[in-house]
């Protein structure tokens, strides 16, 4: 049975550390709560094995990262759920933090607090941690009364963006490699298998073939001109990097990834499951829909499909739907929009957006698996072709050479 460190706090507030043996992770938590405490952290522990609290606590990272955020946003909607009060809730917070970046976080929120600031305003006031969608969800959960649900939906949206974010991620490591080992196999090539031969061909004194004098000579460029092509990469990333900033540009080249085979539709699909999550979950915690919008439209990467959500609030305010609106603007996945239709309809435009949210994390994984089982064997056979054309185009010249021997 797997054993479990886990943190906990009792009845009188007090944090509680200790292992329990549990067949998984929540009969753990069940067996916790039926002991009257309330579970904090729970992760297996193996042999030899840092515990993740541990790693980062090491790590002492600068920056709060989103996974120490969406921790601590449920750890505070636990405590908060269990009575206890929220300066008491963040005391606690700060005693069982490891990592001493969020510690000091939270204890600036808790000066904040007992300075009389609300939670919103206290989180505000650090700069850069906080997303403008959480913060207007606390500040609404705080304006209406219901902080704690608040705090767990956005718990649950962190959650799932990261796992939809990192489901994305951990899909291209592989194509990644197989890239590195490609230009790493076809360098190695050119800079020391192909001039062990080129003293041997310059004594037989005899011309060459064409794709021969092509590989010795790419060979010859590598070997003596490789600062000016890192220098030349460097310079188009640069280059690139600056298209990206410039507001204009950067809709032309995110208008041009949306027409890419393949590749638009997981563009689109990607911004779909964001759009819909965000706004949903702005909706259901009471922001206003011209607000949420506006919010929406910043959590958006693709610039395109951005202005098209600005372009949404003049319709709105002119008492049109936002299912038709959607649809005009062409950029939306079509059943998408259907599903947003049927949810204003039925009045659950709120559920239905998380459905389509749900949805569309779905599509993604499905769509990254397609490409992926495209992109790998193409990746293998142009690595397979431009490996097999140097090896070939030595050997043609050597069987030239033995002819002539002859």
């Amino acid at each position: 049975m797997p054993l479990f460190r886990y943190q906990a706090v009792d009845a009188a507030g007090e944090v509680q550390y200790g292992e329990m043996d549990a067949p998984s992770q929540a009969a753990l938590i069940d067996r916790l709560r039926d002991q009257g405490l309330l579970p904090l952290a729970a992760e297996e522990t193996r042999p030899g094995q840092i515990s993740a609290g541990s790693a980062l606590a090491a790590l002492r990272r600068r920056r709060v990262s989103t996974k120490a955020v969406a921790l601590f946003t449920q750890q505070l909607a636990n405590l908060l759920g269990a009575g206890l009060p929220l300066d008491r809730a963040l005391s606690v917070l700060i005693g069982v933090a490891e990592d001493e970046p969020v510690a000091k976080l939270l204890a600036r929120i808790q000066d904040k607090v007992r300075g009389g600031a609300s939670l919103a305003d206290a989180m505000e006031a650090q700069h850069g941690v906080f997303s403008r969608l959480y913060l207007n969800m606390i500040r609404a959960g705080e304006a209406g009364g219901s902080l704690e649900l608040v705090l767990e939906r956005l718990s649950d949206f962190m959650e799932r963006s990261q796992a939809l974010k990192e489901s994305v991620t951990s899909a291209l490591v592989y194509p990644i490699i197989l890239l590195c080992v490609a230009a790493v196999s076809v360098i190695v090539l050119l800079t020391w298998v192909v001039p062990q031969f080129e003293e041997l061909f310059a004594d037989a004194g005899k011309a060459l073939p064409l794709s021969t004098q092509i590989v010795i000579a790419a060979g010859e460029a590598l070997r003596g001109y490789w600062w000016a092509g890192a220098g030349a990469v460097f310079l188009l990333v640069v280059w690139f990097q600056r298209q990206l900033a410039h507001p204009d540009s950067r809709y032309r080249w995110d208008a041009l990834f949306l027409r890419l085979p393949l590749f638009g539709e997981l563009v689109a699909k990607v911004e779909m499951a964001r759009f819909s999550r965000t706004l949903g979950t702005l909706l259901g915690n009471g922001v206003a829909m011209l607000a949420a919008l506006a919010i929406v439209k910043e959590t958006l990467t693709n610039q395109v499909m951005a202005q098209a959500v600005a372009s949404l609030s003049e319709n709105l305010k002119a008492g049109q739907g936002l299912a038709e609106p959607l649809m005009e603007t062409g950029v939306f996945p079509r059943m998408a929009v259907h599903m947003i239709r049927v949810g204003e309809e039925t009045g659950r435009l709120e559920t239905m957006l998380v459905r389509v949210a749900d949805t569309y994390d779905r599509e993604v994984q499905a769509t990254v698996k397609r490409l992926l089982a495209l992109l790998e064997p193409v990746l293998i056979l142009g690595l397979g072709v431009v490996i097999a054309g140097i090896i070939m185009s030595i050997l043609v010249a050597i069987m030239g050479l033995n002819d002539l021997a002859v």
